[in-house]
């Protein structure tokens, strides 16, 4: 298979195309290898336009996806930067492209071991992945530069944006299938703007999140 050709069509196919994809994003994910982040199994399938599916039920976002939220929090040099479920380390990886350290947190342990393992096969070193339930921010390294949520959260948990530093920057996804919010929140002086919704979608939700009590008529 040639994987360049594949990894240029998922940009220019899959990515350009849905919104104002800028050159620096496009040419970060021309240069980090995503096959390299897959499971073996489905390495033929790493440039699909499908949520690739991880150990114990969880899965990779959709290449598009990913596009959208380097765009979103931009790509300006970060000191520290939070990610709240590693997955396979390949978002990470990316992140970890224009920032100092990245601290990107997994509860799940076979996880965190796939996506360590991933990274330092690939070199990168300034991310820490660690083990951890994450559902109320991750507060052993903030304030952040940026926050990245990179699963579904029924609502984000109070006062999260109070882990960014002034001028930080997080994203998330909010809300429940069939449809979500991708949002962003940025943080100015010690105040917090209104989330702004980016565009709607459905991704997996992440493990142990506090549901939203249905309302009952």
């Amino acid at each position: 298979m040639n994987f360049e050709q594949a990894r240029f069509n998922m940009v220019e196919q899959q990515i350009r195309p849905w919104g104002a994809i800028g050159h620096d994003v496009r040419q970060l994910l021309m240069t980090v290898r995503r096959e390299d982040y897959v499971p073996a199994a489905m390495r033929a399938l790493a440039f699909a336009d499908i949520e690739i599916p991880l150990p114990n039920g969880q899965a990779m976002l959709r290449p598009a996806i990913e596009g959208r939220i380097l765009q979103a929090i931009g790509t300006l040099h970060a000191n520290s930067v939070l990610e709240i479920g590693t997955g396979s380390g390949y978002f990470a990886a990316l992140l970890a492209a224009n920032a100092d350290h990245v601290y990107s947190v997994e509860i799940d342990p076979e996880l965190a071991r796939f996506a360590r393992d991933n990274l330092a096969r690939n070199g990168v070193d300034n991310v820490t992945v660690e083990e951890g339930d994450a559902s109320q921010g991750w507060y052993t390294q903030a304030p952040y530069d940026v926050i990245v949520v990179s699963g579904g959260w029924p609502e984000l948990p109070e006062g999260l944006e109070l882990q960014l530093k002034p001028g930080g920057r997080l994203f998330a996804f909010t809300g429940a299938s069939p449809t979500m919010k991708a949002c962003i929140i940025y943080r100015s002086d010690k105040k917090s703007l209104e989330p702004v919704t980016l565009f709607e979608t459905t991704v997996p939700m992440l493990r142990h999140i506090p549901q939203v009590p249905a309302f009952n008529f």
